[in-house]
C-alpha cells in the first residue's frame, strides 16, 4: 500500500524501468509520511559524486509547532542505492529525453522505500491514447460486470 504516490506520473511519462531505494529521512519526516502527508509531485532525481538525491519533493513536518526553526520542508533528500543501481541511473540521466521520476512511497516491513521509474514524456496525443484506452477498458468493465451470469 503506498503512502504516498505521485499519480499522474503514468499520465504524463512512459516508465521504462523502475527502481526501489531507500529514503534517508528525518524522524518528524517519517511520521509525516506515514500520515499520508507529503507530495512527489513536480520530484526528480539526481545523480551526483556517485550518489542519487530526490530533489524537489515537499514533505511537511509532522507537528509544524514542535518542528525545528530551520527545517526545510522542500530539502534535497538522500536515495539509498547500490553502487551498480547508481552507475545505471546515471546512465540513464545522460541520455537526451529520459528523467529520473519518483512513482511512489511505501512501507516495506518497518522501512520506507521510494519506488522510482526511469521515463521518458509523453507528447500530448499519447496522452490522449493514454486516456482513451483507460475509459475503453472501463466501459467494457462495467458492462462485464452488469451482465447476467448463465
Amino acid at each position: 500500500m503506498a503512502l504516498i504516490e505521485h499519480k499522474k506520473a503514468r499520465l504524463n511519462y512512459e516508465i521504462l524501468e523502475e527502481y526501489e531505494a531507500g529514503l534517508e529521512l528525518l524522524g518528524p519526516e517519517v511520521k509525516s509520511l506515514r500520515a499520508g502527508q507529503g507530495k512527489l509531485e513536480g520530484a526528480h532525481v539526481i545523480v551526483r559524486n556517485g550518489e542519487a538525491y530526490l530533489v524537489g519533493s515537499d514533505i511537511p513536518a509532522y507537528q509544524p509547532s514542535n518542528s525545528p526553526k530551520d527545517y526545510e520542508s522542500t530539502r534535497t533528500r538522500k536515495l539509498l542505492l547500490t553502487k551498480a543501481q547508481i552507475g545505471e541511473l546515471a546512465h540513464y540521466e545522460g541520455q537526451k529525453g529520459l528523467t529520473i521520476v519518483p512513482l511512489r512511497v511505501y512501507n516495506k516491513g518497518r522501512n520506507l522505500k521510494l519506488a522510482l521509474g526511469v521515463a521518458r514524456g509523453k507528447k500530448k496525443y499519447d496522452k490522449r491514447a493514454t486516456l482513451k484506452e483507460r475509459d475503453t477498458k472501463r466501459e467494457i468493465d462495467r458492462s462485464l460486470k452488469n451482465q447476467p451470469r448463465r
